[in-house]
C-alpha cells in the first residue's frame, strides 16, 4: 500500500516537476496561462517542451502524443518518438517547440459531418497548456500524453473540447458584464467547475467473453429477467466483494499516480454496478480526467479478470449507468456563484445566477437533452433510475420557497430583501446540510452546484459542460439586457430584484420539487409546454432550428457549419449504433439461440416417442414440443421482422429520416425479437442455453 500523497500526480507534468524543471520566468509565465487565463507566450514554447522531453525520458517514456477528443466519442492519439536526425547525421532525441505547440492528424479518418471530405485529409492538434501533459503507460512502455484540441485545415471544430473552452469564453464574457454593472470590478477571470461521478458495471472477462453482443455492442440485446436482480435493495452500499475492492485499490492508486483526485467508491443500485467519485476540480481538467479515468478502468479490469462495462445500460430490468456531472461557476476571487452567503447584500449574485440558469432553460432546456441524447442514453433515460426526457429544474424546499417570495416581492428594497431572509434564516446552512436530494431531476440545486443527471456513463462531458455554459451566457446577458433597459431611479440593485422578479414569474413552468418520474409530471409538463423527446433523432432535430444557430453563433461556440457537422456526426452514430446492433441481433438468434431451440426440439420430441412407445396414449412432452417449436417460429418470424426493418432504415440517404426510422421502426423490430429469445431462455435447458444468463452476469465476478 503507498501512501497516497507521496505516489499522487508522479505521472503528470504538475506545477511541481515545473517549478522543478523550468526556469523561474518561463515557469511564471506557464503558470499565468494556467491559472489566470493569460495568453499563452509562445516565446516559452521551447523551453516547456524541452523539459517535458526531459521528465519524460527520466521517466521512462520513448515517444508523445497528442491526445484529444474527435467527434466518434472517446479519444485518440498518434504516437511520434522523440527521435530526429542531428545536423551530422545522427539519431538524436528532440521535442521542439513547434512539436509541443502542433501536430498534423489525418482528419479524412475521423467524423467531421460532411465538414471535411476524404481528398481534404490536413488537420492539425494544438496543445491545450490547462491541462497538464501525462504519462501514458502500458507495461513498460510509456508515452509523453499532450492534451490537445482539433481543428480542421479551415480552422473548423473537430472535436468536444474546443467548443467547450469556447462556452467558458463566452461565460466569462457574461458574467463580467453583468458583475461591472453590479458594480464589482475586483473579477477579472470566471472559472467553470466539474466533478463527473461515473457509474459502471463490472463483468466475469470469462462471461463476457461467452457474450458477443456484449463484445460488439456493449450490451446485451438478449436476456431474461433473473429470479433475483435489484429487487431487494441490498447492493446500493452494501459490503465490496473482497475482489471488487481489489480491483477498486488499484484502480484508484493508478489514478493518483495521474493526479486524479478520486474521492468515493460504492456498490451501486444494481448488481455488479459500482461508482467512482473525484473531488471538484476546474471542468476542464474534470473532464480530461473523467476521459483518463474510464481508460485506466478498462485496463485495470482486465488485470483482475475483469470487464468494466460503461455502457448506459447493459442490462434490462435493473439500473442502467448515468455519468452525473456536478457543476458551478465561480471567479478568481474564489466566489462560487451558487453557494448562497450568509448576508442578502452579498447573495444578488447567487440570486441573478439561479435565474440566469432558469432563463437558459425555459429558452432552450430541450438542447440540454440533446446534448446528451444517444442511442444509449435512450435505453436509460425516463426508467426508475434516471431523470425523465423532459429537463426541469429542483431548488429543494428552501429556496423554491425564497424565490416565490422575491417572484411576490412588489418593488424590491434592502428592507424586504432582508425580511425574507429572516424568514429563511437558516439558508446557507440549508443549502449546504438540509435540502434534500431529488434523484429524480435532471438538474438539480445540491447546495453549491447543480447536478446535471441525465449525461450518459460513457458520454463525454464536453457536451454537457458546453451546453451548461452557453445557456447560462444567455441567461446573464439576457439579465444585462433587460436591467439596462429597465426604467426608473431605483438602485442598481434593486433594478437587478425586481428584473428578478419578473424572470422568475416567467420561468416557473421549468422549475418542479417533486418526483419526476411520476406518470402526473408528464401531463402536467405537457401543459406547460416543456419538450419530452424520447429519443435521439427528435432531440437532435431541436439542434437545426434558426434559434438555435443564432445562440451557438452569437456566443462564437460553434458555427452554423460547424452546429450542422456535430448534429451530422451524432446522428450518422446513432444510425450505426442501431445498425451494428439489429445484424448483431439476426446473427445470434440464427446462429446460437436457434440451434440451441433444435437440440431442445429434438431431445423433446424423441423423449416424446420413446413415451408413447411405452404406451402412453397421450404425452405431456408433446404440449413441450408445441410450445418450443412455437418459440421457434416467433423467433424465425422476429428475425424477419428485423430483416425488413434494416431494409426499410437503410433505405434514405438522409441521416434524419434514416435515424427516425431506426428510432421506430428499428427499435421496435428489435424488441419483438428480443421478447421470443427472452422467452425461450426461460424454458430451454440450461446447459443448452449458448450465453451466461443474467443471474450470472450480474452476480458471478
Amino acid at each position: 500500500m503507498n501512501q497516497i500523497s507521496k505516489i499522487y500526480g508522479e505521472m503528470t507534468f504538475n506545477k511541481n516537476v515545473m517549478k522543478e524543471k523550468l526556469g523561474k520566468d518561463v515557469c511564471a509565465k506557464l503558470l499565468a496561462t494556467i491559472e489566470s487565463g493569460e495568453p499563452l507566450d509562445q516565446s516559452i514554447a521551447g523551453d516547456v517542451a524541452h523539459a517535458m522531453k526531459e521528465w519524460a525520458i527520466e521517466n521512462g517514456a520513448t515517444h508523445f502524443t497528442h491526445w484529444f477528443q474527435p467527434q466518434r466519442g472517446g479519444t485518440a492519439e498518434k504516437h511520434d518518438s522523440f527521435i530526429t536526425y542531428s545536423d551530422k547525421g545522427d539519431v538524436v532525441e528532440r521535442f521542439s517547440a513547434k512539436q509541443l505547440i502542433q501536430s498534423e492528424p489525418d482528419a479524412s479518418s475521423f467524423p467531421s459531418g460532411g465538414m471535411r471530405s476524404t481528398f481534404e485529409a490536413r488537420g492539425y492538434t494544438a496543445w491545450d497548456p490547462t491541462s497538464p501533459a501525462f504519462l501514458l503507460e502500458a507495461a513498460d512502455t510509456k508515452t509523453l500524453v499532450i492534451p490537445s484540441v482539433y481543428l480542421s485545415w479551415t480552422g473548423a471544430v473537430l472535436d468536444l473540447k474546443t467548443p467547450m473552452l469556447r462556452s467558458i469564453k463566452a461565460l466569462n464574457d457574461a458574467v463580467l458584464r453583468l458583475q461591472k454593472m453590479l458594480g464589482n470590478t475586483k473579477v477579472n477571470r470566471v472559472k467553470v467547475y466539474g466533478g463527473p461521478e461515473q457509474e459502471y458495471f463490472l463483468v466475469s472477462e470469462e462471461l463476457f467473453n461467452q457474450r458477443p453482443d456484449l463484445q460488439i455492442c456493449g450490451r446485451t440485446l438478449f436476456g431474461a429477467a433473473p429470479a433475483k436482480g435489484q429487487q431487494m435493495e441490498d447492493h446500493y452500499f452494501g459490503s465490496i466483494k473482497d475482489k471488487v475492492i481489489q480491483f477498486m485499490e488499484d484502480f484508484d492508486m493508478e489514478l493518483y499516480r495521474r493526479g486524479i483526485p478520486a474521492k468515493t467508491r460504492h456498490n451501486e443500485v444494481a448488481p455488479n454496478q459500482f461508482e467512482i467519485a473525484p473531488l471538484y476540480e476546474e471542468a476542464n481538467l474534470a473532464i480530461d480526467h473523467n476521459l483518463q479515468l474510464m481508460d485506466i478502468m478498462r485496463r485495470v479490469a482486465e488485470d483482475h479478470g475483469l470487464v468494466a462495462v460503461i455502457h448506459e445500460k447493459p442490462f434490462a430490468g435493473v439500473n442502467g449507468s448515468g455519468k452525473h456531472f456536478n457543476w458551478s461557476i465561480g471567479d478568481d476571487t474564489g466566489a462560487n456563484y451558487f453557494d448562497p452567503s450568509g448576508a442578502p447584500q452579498g447573495n444578488t449574485m447567487f440570486l441573478l445566477s439561479l435565474g440566469a440558469l432558469l432563463l437558459g432553460v425555459h429558452k432552450f432546456g430541450g438542447l440540454l437533452r440533446g446534448m446528451i441524447a444517444d442511442a444509449g442514453n435512450d435505453h436509460r433515460l425516463g426508467a426508475n433510475e434516471a431523470p425523465p426526457a423532459i429537463i426541469s429544474v429542483y431548488m429543494g424546499e428552501y429556496l423554491d420557497a425564497l424565490l416565490n417570495e422575491i417572484e411576490g416581492l412588489g418593488k424590491p428594497t434592502d428592507q424586504k430583501l432582508s425580511e425574507i431572509y429572516l424568514g429563511v434564516q437558516n439558508l446557507p446552512k440549508v443549502a449546504k446540510d438540509i435540502s434534500d436530494r431529488n434523484r429524480t431531476s435532471p438538474l438539480a440545486f445540491t447546495g453549491n452546484k447543480f447536478e446535471f443527471r441525465a449525461v450518459g456513463s460513457s458520454q463525454n462531458c464536453s457536451d454537457a459542460a458546453m451546453m451548461l455554459n452557453t445557456i447560462m451566457s444567455y441567461g446573464y446577458n439576457e439579465l444585462c439586457d433587460r436591467i439596462q433597459a429597465k426604467k426608473g431611479a431605483d438602485s442598481i440593485k434593486e433594478k437587478a430584484i425586481g428584473v428578478l422578479e419578473a424572470v422568475l414569474k416567467e420561468t416557473k413552468r421549468v422549475r418542479f420539487e417533486g418526483n419526476n418520474y411520476d406518470e402526473a409530471w408528464h401531463r402536467e409538463a405537457e401543459k406547460r409546454g416543456l419538450p419530452n423527446t424520447k429519443n435521439t433523432p427528435d432531440a437532435l432535430e431541436q439542434f437545426l432550428t434558426e434559434e438555435t444557430k443564432e445562440l451557438f453563433t452569437r456566443f462564437n461556440i460553434l458555427s452554423a457549419q460547424e452546429l450542422h457537422s456535430k448534429i451530422e456526426v451524432r446522428l450518422e452514430t446513432y444510425n450505426k449504433v442501431k445498425d451494428i446492433e439489429m445484424k448483431a441481433a439476426m446473427n445470434i438468434a440464427r446462429t446460437l439461440i436457434m440451434p440451441a431451440i433444435v437440440q431442445q426440439l429434438s431431445l423433446l420430441a424423441q423423449a416424446d416417442a420413446a413415451v408413447k412407445a411405452a404406451g402412453v396414449k397421450k404425452s405431456a412432452l408433446a404440449d413441450d414440443v408445441k410450445t418450443l417449436n412455437s418459440l421457434y417460429h416467433d423467433i424465425q418470424n422476429g428475425i424477419a421482422g428485423v430483416e425488413k426493418a434494416l431494409e426499410a432504415c437503410e433505405k434514405p440517404a438522409d441521416v434524419m429520416k434514416k435515424a427516425k426510422l431506426f428510432a421506430s421502426k428499428g427499435v421496435g423490430a428489435l424488441a419483438t425479437l428480443r421478447a421470443a429469445v427472452d422467452a425461450a431462455e426461460m424454458v430451454v435447458a440450461a446447459d443448452l442455453w449458448p450465453m451466461p444468463k443474467y443471474q450470472d452476469l450480474l452476480l458471478i465476478l
